[in-house]
């Protein structure tokens, strides 16, 4: 719609999340709609935000068009003790390993739900979240999971507060990403965290965190298998990983280049 405002002399600024039409849950037609969207921002907008490094390079490859990076932003947050999650599923604190996120083909659960079945653990396996138009492949995953599997359905609050505070390790297994913010407050919960070797994954959590090649559920198992027989390694990730988020995704920097991108537009 950015052509509409643009007939009125308007000046506009478009924010992207990430590359939507590359999602494997749209259709061929909505796929092509949201790409028309794209191709319309780079033409009438004045200022295009991406989020993250990956997505800056594809609009000046792509297009030819300069964007401005200005990442998503984290705040330490306050950790929260064991009470709703053991009433609710029996869960206790470094008793079970997290996914948290959409319920969609892209965030790659079904390789986590694969390599959970060769793991050698009495922990638990969570997986948080809702689908996205996403009905069938969310009862896949249902039929993928063994009895040390919990869906808990989409969380807020307390609840998922507790859930960042006290997992053992949280891992997100994606194949495609704009900029995890599940991962960032993960990181900034003090979570040891596992994640593929996706730029927009590793750009988040630098060395302060494991990574398995994409898509690869043998390394995603071993990798994960390691954390769990080596809790002193989840320690020193642990004592890393907050401390390093937060400082540098600050949100008083992140809303400082926000403002200043929108007043570049003049």
């Amino acid at each position: 719609m950015c052509w509409l405002p643009k007939l009125f002399g308007k000046r506009i600024v478009v924010t992207v999340h990430g590359l939507d039409w590359a999602r494997k849950k749209w259709g061929k037609f909505a796929s092509w709609y949201i790409r028309m969207g794209e191709k319309n921002a780079v033409r009438y907008a004045d200022r295009i935000i991406v989020l993250s490094k990956e997505t800056q390079e594809y609009f000046l490859k792509t297009y030819g068009r300069d964007t401005v990076y200005i990442p998503n932003g984290v705040n330490k947050p306050e950790k929260r003790d064991v009470s709703e999650i053991e009433k609710s599923w029996g869960l206790h604190k470094d008793g079970y390993v997290l996914f948290l996120g959409r319920l969609v083909p892209e965030k790659g659960v079904h390789y986590l739900l694969e390599a959970w079945k060769s793991i050698t653990t009495e922990k638990k396996l969570v997986i948080t979240g809702g689908s996205s138009d996403t009905n069938e492949y969310m009862s896949t995953l249902k039929e993928m999971a063994g009895d040390d599997v919990i869906f808990t359905g989409f969380q807020q609050g307390r609840v998922l507060e507790e859930l960042y505070s006290n997992a053992y390790v949280y891992v997100l297994p994606s194949d495609l990403e704009g900029m995890p913010l599940s991962l960032m407050e993960a990181m900034s919960y003090g979570n040891c965290c596992l994640v593929s070797g996706i730029e927009e994954c590793t750009q988040v959590t630098g060395n302060h965190a494991v990574v398995f090649e994409k898509g690869n559920i043998s390394d995603l198992k071993e990798k994960l298998q390691d954390l769990i027989d080596h809790p002193d390694e989840v320690e020193r990730l642990r004592d890393t990983a907050s401390e390093f988020v937060c400082e540098k995704y600050n949100w008083n920097d992140v809303v400082e280049r926000t403002i200043h991108a929108y007043h570049e537009t003049g």
